[in-house]
């Protein structure tokens, strides 16, 4: 029974103290204070639950040996401490009695010890039930149960996390066969028996991060470009759920219901396409999540300068010229009135109303039609004026000779002109048309000028390829208008590689390929003019687009060992780094290849040892590890690595290591053939 507080010194008695009659033991052997967290947490449980340990205390005495009437703590300091702490909050008075045991006959530093040394704390797992069971058997939310043990909520559904845990998992934590970030990681999701699966299959590594990444393998990261376009919140007001790791930054969580996550992709795609459609008339629009390679297309044209009326020149020029005296006239002053805000809106509105002065033709957009779809960064990529080759506009007829109108001008046949026996007046008649064979003749006389004195003009040379090039690059449905007789082609990577146009080179080249298209005139025929206008950089640069894109490296069915041996030297000339471009993922490489090219990847990536500890597990895990592994080391397989400099005298092999054997497997039956 407690007594009350009187001068009670009798060993081993129970009393009721007042607070601030305790003090802090000075034989008390833990020096290092209660963190702040620690005292907030003994607070809350006390005010909750009451004090439910009595503090060890002895009677303080003077230097005679007589009593002060204060009592040293010798058990319980950070009990003393939460109730100063709620004291000083005027939570409780500071007089409120608290419930202690006087010890006068043990010595205070060896109880103090005992008290911290021979305690064991209780199992993590244990721990976890227990919380599991107040939220189930009480009804308490997270809220509830930190509030009163003094820890947030946020440990609070960890804890309960952990705790519905698959049981199996909880006993084999509990026997130090798993650790606490293991069943962490098994901890993302509560599906007992995706957690067993998964514990099955991991049977040689089990690493938090290939545990985590197997839960959620079947989910959708919230980082994902489909999330991105769609939006989190619109996903979950159409009821999908969302699975979120309580122990680690998990960048949003992950999406569960995949099928719903596609529809919604696909639904505001299509309704993006629709938009597009009918309010800028093109014939169809199409919606895709990927890019459809292969659509089989003819031709695409490309937005040209659009001729404004005079009306529509002078209203941009007086438009953006009272735009830019008010923007100086206020250029000083850092938050503008909101009516010079407006007004300043309003102009810019009515100026970008005009447009850049780039469109299309009525003609080409009942003509043509749009692509919809979704790019990497989660943002839609529309791709206009693609067009069906039956939509094409029909082909000009070729223009009647303007010299002499000779008969069958244009058509190519050869046909003979008057004979000897003919009459004469007939023969002799100045206005009489030229034979096609004396045209072609004359012509082949004027060519071999022509390829005589444009040989010995190099710029003119350059000019013409230029054109040449330009011509086939941006008007490949046209006939050619050069006289020129060279060809280019640019070989679709899409069928070889799925997903490449969406890859930084690939976005970069259409980028610059739709900034030259735009300077491009709709008459083949005005291109000369064009690229004879250019300055000698950009004549360069428009040359470097050309021959870029007709480059074709790809090591596929045909035998071109010579073509692709040019290849090596050509990117060694570049200074080609794929580093750049492309990076070893599970997706792109170690999926594609056997254990041993996996291997052997992780050996020399980062070392035998990572290789041989990831050896044993099964394919797929291993493909995931490496691609861990490999991240940021800057490895490439053996075909992207820098090409062999050519070798003085000659042209070396280069062909990358590892790959002879393909080399010399090509260019045998090459050989065999010259």
């Amino acid at each position: 029974m407690t007594a009350k507080f009187e001068t009670v010194l009798d060993h081993g008695a129970v009393v009721e103290i007042p607070l601030n009659k305790l003090k802090k033991s000075p034989k008390n052997v833990r020096k290092v204070p209660h963190s702040p967290g620690d005292i907030e947490a003994r607070a809350a449980s006390i005010a909750a639950k009451g004090v439910l340990q009595p503090l060890v205390v002895e009677p303080e005495r003077d230097d005679a040996g007589e009593p002060t009437g204060f009592y040293l703590v010798t058990i319980g300091e950070g009990r003393r401490l939460a109730q100063c702490l709620r004291a000083s909050r005027k939570e409780i008075r500071k007089t409120e009695p608290v419930r202690c045991v006087i010890d006068t006959q043990n010595d205070p530093s060896e109880i103090s010890l005992d008290e911290n040394v021979s305690r064991t704390d209780m199992h993590p797992a244990d721990q976890f039930e227990a919380f599991r069971d107040l939220g189930e058997r009480k009804g308490w939310g997270p809220e509830e149960i930190g509030a009163r043990f003094g820890v947030s909520a946020h440990v609070v559904r960890q804890r309960l996390r952990l705790g519905a845990v698959s049981p199996r998992l909880l006993a084999i934590y509990r026997e130090d066969g798993l650790t606490l970030d293991q069943l962490m990681a098994f901890g993302v999701t509560e599906d007992h028996a995706r957690q067993d699966q998964v514990f099955e299959q991991l049977a040689f590594n089990r690493s938090p991060t290939l545990i985590r990444r197997a839960m959620t393998e079947a989910k959708v990261s919230a980082d994902d470009r489909r999330v991105v376009f769609v939006g989190v919140e619109a996903y979950a007001e159409a009821g999908g759920a969302i699975l979120r790791d309580l122990f680690t930054e998990d960048r949003g969580g992950w999406l569960e219901d995949v099928a719903l996550l596609d529809r919604l992709v696909l639904e505001k795609l299509v309704a993006l396409a629709t938009e597009l459609r009918d309010t800028e008339g093109w014939k169809w629009a199409q919606a895709h999540v990927d890019y459809p390679t292969g659509h089989g297309l003819a031709t695409r044209v490309y937005p040209h300068r659009v001729e404004r009326t005079a009306e529509d020149e002078a209203n941009i020029a007086a438009l953006s010229e009272a735009y830019d005296a008010l923007t100086e006239q206020w250029a000083e002053v850092e938050d503008l009135p909101p009516n010079v805000e407006a007004e300043l809106a309003e102009m810019d509105a009515e100026l970008q109303a005009y447009g850049d002065g780039y469109g299309f033709d009525p003609d080409e957009i009942a003509r043509g039609g749009v692509f919809v779809v979704l790019g990497h960064d989660g943002q839609a990529r529309i791709e206009r004026g693609w067009v069906r080759a039956e939509d094409l506009p029909p082909p000009v007829e070729p223009e009647a000779a303007e010299d002499d109108g000779t008969p069958g001008a244009g058509r190519g046949e050869l046909v003979e002109g008057p004979t000897e026996d003919e009459d004469d007046d007939e023969a002799e008649d100045e206005l009489a048309p030229l034979s096609d064979r004396l045209i072609a003749d004359l012509t082949a006389h004027r060519t071999a000028g022509l390829r005589d004195a444009l040989s010995e003009n190099p710029d003119v040379a350059l000019l013409c390829v230029v054109h040449a090039l330009t011509l086939r690059t941006f008007y490949p449905a046209c006939a050619p208008a050069t006289c020129l007789d060279l060809r280019s082609a640019s070989t679709g990577l899409g069928q070889y590689a799925p997903g490449i146009e969406d890859t930084p080179a690939s976005r970069a080249i259409d980028q610059r390929h739709e900034a030259w298209a735009r300077q491009m005139p709709q008459d083949p025929r005005e291109v000369w003019t064009v690229v004879l206008g250019l300055d000698s950089d950009s004549r360069q640069s428009l040359l470097a687009h050309c021959v870029g894109i007709s480059v074709n490296a790809v090591r596929a069915w045909e035998r071109r060992p010579a073509a692709l041996a040019h290849a090596d030297q050509l990117a060694h000339a570049v200074g080609l780094d794929m580093g750049a471009y492309w990076t070893p993922t599970e997706r792109s490489y170690f999926g594609r290849v056997t254990k041993a090219r996996i291997g052997e990847a992780v050996r020399e990536a980062v070392s035998d040892e990572a290789a041989e500890r990831i050896a044993s597990l099964k394919k797929p895990q291993m493909a995931q590890a490496a691609e861990q592994l490999v991240v940021g080391t800057g490895w490439l397989p053996p075909l992207l690595r820098a090409a062999v400099a050519p070798v003085e005298g000659g042209s070396a092999e280069a062909v990358p290591e590892g790959e002879a054997d393909l080399a010399d497997a090509e260019a045998a039956p090459a050989i065999a053939a010259e």
